[in-house]
């Protein structure tokens, strides 16, 4: 059955693809963030474990999120790490430590990385695909991230 919301064949293709590589990212950054709960050492484990417990939580909501939003398009959404890796435009850095600070620098640094993503195709998404729908979806998911980077970075100060 054919996928009929008002936005043509194309428009959908070229939104879900933005939306793949977005999923990529947010699987990564989840990985990332399960590494940095499971392995975080020093003297602020405890708090910090489970700080990032709650980080990683709220990223796999976004993962589901995202991938039924690629699924009401009428697209599959990637579902293997292999995808992911070749999607994402994030990297598997590891700190020589396992340090809190050291693991939350390079968190914000992919939260706000995917927030400038984002930020870019808000418009684009609206305006040039016209999906107001997935526009708004995504900018619901800005907003979340600015939150989270903020939560890291008030732990860095």
């Amino acid at each position: 059955m054919t996928t009929n919301i008002g936005i043509n064949d194309s428009n959908r293709q070229l939104v879900a693809n933005e939306l793949a590589k977005l999923l990529a990212d947010e699987y990564v950054l989840y990985t990332k963030t399960r590494n940095a709960h499971w392995n975080v050492e020093g003297s602020d484990f405890y708090s910090v474990h489970k700080f990032f417990e709650s980080q990683f939580e709220e990223l796999d909501e976004f993962i589901d999120s995202i991938a039924e939003r690629i699924r009401s398009l009428g697209h599959y959404a990637p579902a293997t790490l292999k995808a992911f890796l070749e999607l994402t435009h994030l990297s598997e850095q590891t700190r020589a430590e396992n340090t809190s600070k050291g693991f939350i620098a390079e968190l914000v640094s992919d939260h706000e990385s995917i927030i400038i993503k984002l930020r870019e195709n808000i418009n684009r998404f609206a305006n040039d695909f016209g999906d107001l729908g997935a526009s708004d979806f995504i900018t619901g998911l800005l907003e979340s991230h600015e939150k989270m980077a903020w939560f890291l970075r008030s732990h860095l100060k």
